[in-house]
C-alpha cells in the first residue's frame, strides 16, 4: 500500500465509506420510531459516557478551547438534543388533515455529508450522528485535518452504538484519510443525497456547489449592544460568559461590544470588575497582528485560546485573572482587524451617540462578515429590541450570553451546532438546523372539490358563444350583403 499515492488511497476509502453507509441507509430507511429511538438513547447514552475523554482528546489535539466547556457541548449535542428531538414524528404519517384531507408522510433524505469544524469537533459529530439517524439517514464525515483523532473517535462510538442497539453495520462513517480530493468525492459521488456543511466559508461555498442540496452554515461576526436601559453588570457578565465559553470557539459569540455615550464609562468600569482588559492603541495593534494572517483569515495558533495565552503571544502585559482582551476599534474594515471575527478570547469595543448610530454600526460589522447569522442586543426596552429585530440576522439574542443563546442553551431555539444564516449569508436555511430538516415529505391529497360540472359549463358557454353572431367570419357576412343588394335591385325594377 505504501507505493500508492495518498490522494489515491484517500479517494478510495471515501468511495467505500460512500457505498457502506448508502447500503445500511436502504435498511434503516425500513425502520419504525421505536427501533430509531432505541437506537439513538444508546447513541445518547455512549456520548455522556464518553464526553469527558473525546473533550480532553479534543483539546489535546487542535489546542482550541477548554476541556470542560467541551464536556459540556458534548453533552449538549446528545442529551439536550434528545430531550428537544424525542417527541419530533420523522417516520410515517406526521400530519392527517381531515378538514382538506391530506395526509403527509416523512421519508428519508438518504446518505448525507457531514462537514465538521476543527473548532467543535466530537460535539458536532455528536450532534449530526444523532438528527441522521432520527431522521432515518446515514452519515458520512469529512473530518478537518487538525482534529482527525478526536472526529474519529466520536464518528466511531456514534456509529458502533448505533449498530449495537439495532442499526445496519456502517450507517456512520468518517475519512480517516482526509484531503481535499476526499472531500470533493464525497461532496459530489452519487450516493450522497445532501450536505450539511459546517466550517469555513470556503468549505460552505464548496458544498453549495456541487450540484446537490446542501445546508451550509457562514461565520458569526455578532455585534454586542449594551443599551442605555440595559442591566449593566448582567451584561457584561453575560458577553464574557459567552465569549470565554470554550476561549470563543462558538460561531454565535460576541465579536463586538457596542455602547452608548452616557453609558460609556459604567461599562468599561464593569468589564474591568469582571475581567476585561482594555488594551492601549499600540497592544490592540499588536494583537491585532498576531490575531491574523493573510489579511483578516485568523491565526490559527490563536484560535479558541485564552486572553493570557494571546497577550503572551503578542508580546503585552495584562493583570493576572483577565479573562478578555478588549481594543477601541474607530470603524469597519480592512483599517480595523478588530472589526472582523474573532473566534478567541478578544473583542472590539465601540462606542455611539444613541441607538440610531447603533444600528447603523451594526449593520456595518454584520456586512463585514456575519450577515444572517446573530445579533445580541442587551436591553430592558422592548420597543429597541423591536427595533433591532429588523437588522440583517435571523437570531435576535435578547439579554443572553449569544454563545449559548445562539445554539439553543440559554434560549428555547432548537439545540443545534449548524446555524442557518438564510439567503443573506448565503444558506439554504435561516433555521437552527434539526431532524426536519432531513427529511423528504410525501403528500396524499384527496379530491375535495368538485370541478368537472364548471369545466363543462364552461364547454357549453365556448360553444355557444362560437354560434353567435360575434362568431360568423367575414364572408359569411358579404354573402348577406349581396343577396340584400340582389333584392332591393329587384324590387327597384318593378
Amino acid at each position: 500500500m505504501e507505493n500508492f499515492d495518498y490522494d489515491l488511497l484517500s479517494v478510495q476509502e471515501t468511495r467505500n465509506l460512500a457505498r457502506q453507509a448508502k447500503l445500511a441507509q436502504t435498511q434503516l430507511a425500513k425502520f419504525n420510531c421505536e427501533q430509531i429511538d432505541k437506537i439513538i438513547r444508546n447513541m445518547v447514552k455512549v456520548a455522556e459516557e464518553n464526553a469527558v475523554s473525546l473533550a480532553k482528546l479534543a483539546v489535546e489535539e487542535t489546542g482550541f478551547g477548554k476541556v470542560e466547556d467541551k464536556i459540556f457541548k458534548n453533552r449538549f449535542a446528545s442529551t439536550e438534543l434528545y430531550e428537544f428531538i424525542k417527541p419530533m414524528q420523522t417516520i410515517g404519517v406526521i400530519k392527517d388533515d381531515k378538514v382538506n384531507k391530506t395526509m403527509e408522510i416523512a421519508e428519508p433524505v438518504g446518505l448525507l455529508m457531514g462537514i465538521i469544524p476543527s473548532t467543535n469537533p466530537t460535539s458536532t459529530a455528536i450532534y449530526k450522528s444523532i438528527i441522521a439517524i432520527k431522521a432515518r439517514n446515514g452519515i458520512v464525515f469529512s473530518p478537518h485535518p487538525s482534529a482527525l483523532k478526536c472526529t474519529l473517535q466520536a464518528a466511531k462510538l456514534m456509529n458502533d452504538a448505533a449498530v449495537a442497539a439495532g442499526a445496519p453495520a456502517n450507517i456512520i462513517g468518517c475519512i480517516s484519510k482526509p484531503s481535499m480530493a476526499a472531500t470533493n468525492e464525497l461532496m459530489k459521488c452519487d450516493e450522497v443525497a445532501m450536505i450539511i456543511a459546517t466550517g469555513g466559508s470556503a468549505m460552505v461555498k464548496a458544498a453549495y456547489s456541487a450540484g446537490k442540496p446542501a445546508l451550509g452554515v457562514g461565520p458569526g461576526n455578532v455585534p454586542a449592544y449594551i443599551e442605555k436601559t440595559a442591566n449593566i453588570s448582567k451584561a457584561v457578565k453575560n458577553i464574557i460568559a459567552s465569549k470565554t465559553f470554550d476561549n470563543g470557539t462558538i460561531c454565535a459569540s460576541e465579536q463586538s461590544v457596542i455602547v452608548e455615550e452616557c453609558i460609556r464609562d459604567q461599562v468599561m468600569e464593569e468589564f474591568k470588575r469582571q475581567g476585561g482588559y482594555f488594551m492601549t492603541p499600540g497592544e490592540t495593534d499588536q494583537v491585532s497582528r498576531k490575531l491574523f494572517v493573510r489579511g483578516h483569515a485568523m491565526n490559527a495558533k490563536m484560535v479558541g485560546r485564552s486572553a493570557a495565552v494571546i497577550a503572551e503571544g503578542a508580546g503585552i502585559t495584562i493583570p493576572p485573572g483577565t479573562k478578555v482582551l478588549l481594543g477601541e476599534q474607530q470603524g469597519v474594515g480592512q483599517e480595523y482587524p478588530l472589526s472582523y471575527e474573532k473566534l478567541t478570547t478578544v473583542l472590539a469595543f465601540y462606542t455611539v451617540k444613541d441607538w440610531h448610530e447603533a444600528c447603523e454600526l451594526c449593520i456595518k460589522l454584520l456586512n463585514n462578515g456575519g450577515v444572517g447569522h446573530s445579533l445580541s442586543i442587551h436591553t430592558e426596552n422592548q420597543e429597541m429590541v423591536m427595533k433591532f429585530a429588523e437588522k440583517p440576522v435571523f437570531r435576535i439574542l435578547v439579554n443572553t450570553a449569544s454563545s449559548q443563546g445562539g445554539v439553543g442553551a440559554s434560549t428555547g431555539l432548537s439545540p443545534s451546532f449548524t446555524l442557518g444564516c438564510g439567503t443573506w449569508g448565503g444558506s439554504a436555511t435561516s433555521d437552527n438546523v434539526t431532524p426536519m430538516h432531513l427529511i423528504n415529505i410525501k403528500r396524499v391529497a384527496y379530491g375535495i372539490k368538485d370541478v368537472t360540472e364548471n369545466t363543462t359549463s364552461s364547454h357549453s358557454d365556448c360553444v355557444a358563444q362560437n354560434s353567435s353572431p360575434s362568431a360568423i367570419s367575414d364572408d359569411q357576412i358579404m354573402n348577406v350583403v349581396n343577396e340584400v343588394i340582389q333584392l332591393l335591385k329587384q324590387r327597384g325594377g318593378n
